[in-house]
């Protein structure tokens, strides 16, 4: 389940309900004003509950407050745990459509002396095409936000993104911040994070590595920071401290074997003042094979190894790596998050990253390091609350990408880490369970609401495959679709006239290709699948009665490769030439003999009037080359087609594709959907239309009961969640709900209250 993580971060390229309104206020100076008029209904957004499903980076307990914790991700933005609820409140999803870069959150502060303080340093990209970062700061925890664009950009969802805090508030003055960069070295502020500067006497100069200043943190008056740029050549200093906030040193006598690897993450134990580093030899999470732990005495400079185990050793031939393999495997891996006991000198806890051959674990000392145990040896799990944890396996797995860990400075027994998938909790080191009601970073790339049976909705994601969605207000039940299990998903379509079959496609070690005939509930493989399939599966559409299903193939890379069609329910399948490569392919929802394909290439809308063995090209000269086209067929009719392009609107035709005409009122569309209609609407029955898009200004969730005449906003300015032009899908039995999918925020649903 592992590979496919890096995947879904590629945003321009390819229990109980969540609390119903944030608190959070508009930013100053940023915030569009919404469109509203009368007649503007008033929605109650909601996730629908999965349960985390995406990467956590850090969590940071407030060492002066009980109960009061934060946690980042590295696309879905930042969390504040509600003790008396014992959920996450989300805290950025006032970000909008302009603003998706800053959904990742590269670091976060807090400030000890003033517990209501909070900042937070925003960037999920570093690349050229990105946005520079920017700073949040809050005097209420994250209620309301002052903003500060920086001129530099950070990297929340690239290679370092689970080391330490990169945001410091300084230990001798509260006014005083550090935001350690990738590429741009060290910056200051003197006025609680609303001006920076650049610090010229910080003495390490970033390189093509990109790493920078991996973290700081305050060890008493002092300020340690880790470098993950170094050359690689013995006697490579990549660890610096300041005494006095304004010099900088390279701290001394660092330890042997440490110059060519990058310090992750270190965590300072004030009773015994030693400070602990963990090391790997890159930056993770992925890719890294040794590591250790070494402590430093700051009073007398004396550094000690204290690594639990040294990578590089043979795992037993009974690991489930060494089964596949054949036998014995190296167990090479490094060392991520670390954390000391505020209230028991000499209690430290670390955690291994990217250990594939004998599984991650958490290994905790109450002796300074000397000897060890490791917590995954007794651990006990309970993932009933979030049943996708199963992988469709028996047992969960206790995790991997552990590089997030926290041990509660109240209780000494309650510690928590985060792993690519959730955040595990135990208050009794033995005992472990989910703690991540409330926080929701699902990509989301399809959505369906089917017009009967038990579920209302069924979704496909990246990393966690498809899901059937019995109830909205918890996690699925089954968790992620097995038969075969999906790492990320590519398509997946319902029969419009026989919505008991269903079909699937995605990235799997065993099949790329599903179908149900129970709406979604249980699965089995196509009995035969393209060869293609396995290195490029893409969306997949099924003819209305489900005699017929056309699979397109795109490459993660780009590559587009022929459609192919079967007629046998996947048991054979034949290519399909006139099909334009690489586009999606559509079925008539009325009758099964249709189906239609958008050529983005060309700007050319393709149609099939023999159930998909070949297709002519009917209207052309419509917009080609734009990053984003979707063509939708409105249900229960026969050729009504809307075709929403990213920066040019939407079109219509009425007659299967012959011909299309502008839509005057959109001005952009991303993504289109359908739901019950009004009863007494202007569109006679047609119905309602859901639209992430612009119809003047505001890039914004919208809907339309007058068949796109006229458009109301249905989402407001504390309800935006970055990036939304993935998939919008309204519910066929529920006037006014809609489903829209986020790309790090998960499913968010809206009713009409």
């Amino acid at each position: 389940m592992h590979a496919s993580r890096l995947s879904r971060r590629a945003v321009l390229a390819g229990t109980a309900a969540a609390a119903a309104l944030t608190t959070v206020a508009p930013l100053q100076g940023r915030a569009h004003a919404a469109e509203v008029t009368a007649a503007t209904p008033s929605y109650r957004w909601r996730n629908a509950v999965i349960g985390g499903t995406g990467f956590i980076t850090g969590v940071l307990f407030h060492p002066a407050v009980r109960g009061l914790a934060y946690a980042r991700t590295d696309i879905g933005g930042a969390y504040r745990w509600d003790e008396r609820a014992a959920r996450w409140a989300p805290l950025t999803d006032h970000l909008g459509w302009d603003d998706w870069n800053l959904l990742g959150v590269e670091s976060l502060a807090v400030d000890p002396a003033h517990p209501d303080r909070l900042y937070l340093a925003l960037g999920t990209y570093a690349q050229a095409w990105a946005g520079n970062g920017a700073v949040l700061r809050s005097e209420d925890r994250g209620a309301s936000w002052t903003r500060t664009d920086l001129n530099v950009k950070l990297g929340a969802n690239e290679d370092g993104r689970g080391a330490g805090e990169r945001l410091l508030v300084d230990p001798r003055d509260g006014a005083t911040l550090w935001l350690g960069t990738r590429h741009d070295g060290l910056l200051k502020s003197t006025d609680r994070g609303a001006t920076w500067a650049g610090v010229s006497a910080f003495p390490a100069k970033a390189n093509s590595a990109g790493q920078g200043i991996t973290f700081l943190v305050a060890a008493g008056r002092a300020v340690y920071a880790g470098w993950g740029d170094g050359d690689g050549t013995t006697g490579t200093a990549n660890l610096y401290r300041t005494s006095d906030g304004t010099t900088w040193e390279a701290v001394p006598g660092q330890p042997s074997g440490t110059a060519a690897k990058v310090p992750l993450r270190a965590a300072y134990d004030r009773l015994t003042r030693e400070l602990y580093v963990t090391y790997g030899d890159a930056p993770g999470p992925g890719g890294q094979s040794d590591g250790s732990v070494h402590k430093l005495r700051t009073a007398t400079g004396k550094w000690t190894e204290v690594t639990p185990v040294k990578p590089g050793g043979t795992t037993a031939g009974g690991t489930a790596h060494a089964l596949r393999s054949g036998g014995g495997s190296a167990d090479t891996f490094a060392y991520g998050g670390v954390a000391t006991d505020a209230r028991r000198a000499g209690t430290v806890v670390v955690s291994t990253n990217n250990r594939w051959a004998d599984g991650d674990t958490v290994f905790r000392s109450t002796d300074g390091g000397r000897t060890w145990a490791s917590l995954k040896d007794v651990a006990v799990f309970d993932v009933s609350e979030t049943p996708f944890l199963d992988w469709g396996e028996d047992q969960p797995k206790f995790g991997w990408w552990i590089q997030a860990l926290a041990l509660d400075p109240y209780d000494s027994k309650h510690l928590v880490y985060g792993t690519g998938a959730t955040l595990y909790g135990t208050r009794d080191l033995t005992h472990w369970a989910p703690r991540i009601r409330g926080l929701e970073e699902t990509s989301v790339i399809q959505l369906i609401s089917p017009p009967v049976g038990e579920a209302h909705l069924i979704s496909a994601s990246r990393d966690i495959g498809v899901m059937y969605h019995e109830r909205l207000t918890a996690s699925p039940s089954r968790g992620m679709a097995t038969n075969p299990v999906f790492g990320s998903a590519t398509g997946i379509a319902q029969a419009a006239a026989k919505p008991s079959y269903v079909v699937r496609t995605g990235w799997g070690d065993h099949g790329n290709g599903a179908y149900s005939h129970d709406g979604g509930r249980t699965w089995a493989p196509f009995t035969a699948q393209p060869d293609i399939a396995k290195n490029a599966p893409g969306p997949i559409a099924t003819s209305a009665d489900g005699g017929t299903l056309l699979w397109s193939f795109v490459h993660w890379d780009g590559t587009k490769y022929a459609a192919h069609r079967s007629a046998d329910n996947g048991a054979t399948w034949s290519e399909v030439s006139s099909f334009p490569k690489g586009a999606t392919p559509v079925a008539d929802p009325a009758d099964p003999t249709l189906f239609y394909a958008y050529d983005t290439d060309t700007g050319t809308l393709y149609a099939s009037t023999d159930s998909g063995l070949a297709f002519t090209a009917r209207a052309g000269g419509l917009p080609s080359g734009d990053s984003q086209f979707q063509l939708v067929a409105a249900p229960g009719r026969s050729g009504d087609l809307w075709l929403s392009v990213k920066w040019n609107g939407l079109y219509r035709s009425v007659d299967g594709g012959a011909s299309f005409s502008k839509v005057a009122s959109c001005r952009a569309s991303y993504t289109l959907g359908f739901g019950k209609a009004a009863e007494g609407s202007d569109g006679g029955g047609y119905p309602a239309i859901y639209q992430v898009g612009s119809t003047e200004t505001i890039t914004a969730a919208y809907r339309s009961d007058d068949e796109a005449k006229t458009w109301v906003r249905i989402n407001d300015d504390q309800h935006q969640w970055g990036w939304t032009g993935q998939s919008i899908a309204g519910d066929p039995r529920v006037y006014g709900r809609v489903y829209l999918a986020t790309n790090g925020r998960g499913i968010q649903y809206g009713e009409q209250v």
